[in-house]
């Protein structure tokens, strides 16, 4: 039997809303994960988790700090053995975001990880184990205000509910999700986040929308084991953006076979495609055809190295040829339109001066250094 929990009347939803959106926002409860507000309009996170062997305290630390620089909000750590759970009392005290001990099979790793004061606890319903140990983890989190996230995974649902649905369904993963969201409202645990991930980006949108239409819980959105860094950047722009396009979800995760930062940056500009992230230099530029006369490729590649990680929302377009690079450029905030060995630099629709193809990414970046947002943007950035 499927267990429907209503949308109910929370406090943090009448709270003053923090976040700007072009899209209309489900309504959910908030749950802080450290210093980082999900859900209750507070903005879209980013997260990642970290490739490393957790035991290793040294090559996690490194890791997570540079998920900081490309600008992680919160980073997951699996808690898989003995050694790494000892290992979270480290990690935690040397890192600076929002750690969360990811939990499967032993529940005294999560027990140890609160120890430690991580930020959250991700928990599997699928392989956790009975319900006295699910208790045990959430009279632990209580006791210390950390949230709990119900991870659901179509590879890894519980065998009577395979028996029951034949095989991975939205209503499959719904009903798992909520199976163990009900354990923790009966147990007077309302510090709750959920995630129904899976490979299938269909699947896993209809079942985000069942629980969205459903409950007031924040989410967590992903699709899991995603692939490559150019199959799995499609996908999870193609099932998160959607979601994120209707209004649902509070967090993301993009999973990559590749480098944890490369996870968070392309987690951001899911969100700045969307206009999600205004907190961020954008950076815009043509796609370049035989009427190119400048290193476009190169441009663009100095840019993001040096703005990619900047926090002011500026945006900026960089065009290479003269037929739509002055219209274009001249609707950015900072633009160029590029000639033959030279451009014209504009500011808010303005020309500014010319200057030669290797001047234009010292004078870009000293432009948006410089650049000063209006007050409507400045309403916006001070609101996320």
């Amino acid at each position: 039997m499927n267990t429907i929990l209503p949308i109910t009347n929370n406090p943090a939803n009448d709270e003053q809303p923090i976040a700007t959106s072009p899209f209309r926002r489900r309504k959910t409860r908030r749950v802080n994960v450290g210093s980082i507000p999900v859900g209750g309009n507070a903005p879209v996170s980013v997260q990642t988790m970290t490739k490393t062997k957790t035991s290793d305290i040294n090559a996690t630390v490194a890791q997570i700090n540079r998920c900081e620089e490309a600008g992680v909000d919160i980073v997951r750590v699996t808690v898989n053995d003995k050694e790494a759970a000892e290992a979270m009392h480290e990690i935690v005290r040397q890192t600076n975001v929002p750690i969360v001990a990811d939990i499967h099979f032993n529940h005294v790793f999560a027990l140890e990880a609160i120890k430690a004061n991580v930020a959250k606890v991700r928990i599997n319903p699928g392989n956790i184990g009975k319900i006295d140990r699910i208790h045990q983890v959430l009279g632990a989190a209580m006791e210390k205000s950390i949230p709990i996230r119900i991870g659901v995974n179509s590879g890894s649902l519980e065998e009577d509910i395979l028996d029951k649905y034949g095989y991975p369904t939205s209503e499959a993963l719904y009903e798992s999700a909520m199976r163990h969201a009900q354990i923790c409202e009966d147990f007077g645990f309302k510090n709750v986040i959920i995630s129904v991930k899976s490979t299938d980006v269909r699947l896993m949108i209809e079942a985000y929308r069942l629980i969205a239409e459903r409950t007031d819980y924040p989410l967590h959105l992903g699709v899991t084991e995603a692939g490559t860094t150019r199959v799995g950047t499609i996908k999870s722009a193609v099932g998160i953006g959607t979601l994120l396009a209707e209004g649902i979800g509070d967090t993301i995760r993009v999973s990559l076979t590749d480098q944890p930062e490369k996870e968070v940056e392309v987690g951001k500009d899911i969100l700045r495609s969307l206009g999600l992230a205004s907190r961020n230099v954008e950076l815009i530029a043509c796609p370049s055809c035989g009427r190119l006369e400048v290193d476009l490729f190169g441009i663009m590649e100095q840019l993001e190295n040096a703005l990619g990680h900047v926090k002011k929302p500026v945006k900026v377009a960089v065009l290479g040829c003269v037929v739509n690079g002055p219209g274009e450029a001249s609707e950015a905030d900072i633009g160029v339109a590029a000639g033959k060995g030279v451009a014209i630099l504009y500011r808010k629709g303005e020309v500014l001066r010319r200057v030669k193809e290797e001047e234009i990414v010292q004078a870009v970046i000293e432009e948006v250094m410089n650049f000063q947002p209006d007050e409507g943007t400045q309403k916006i950035e001070m609101s996320v």
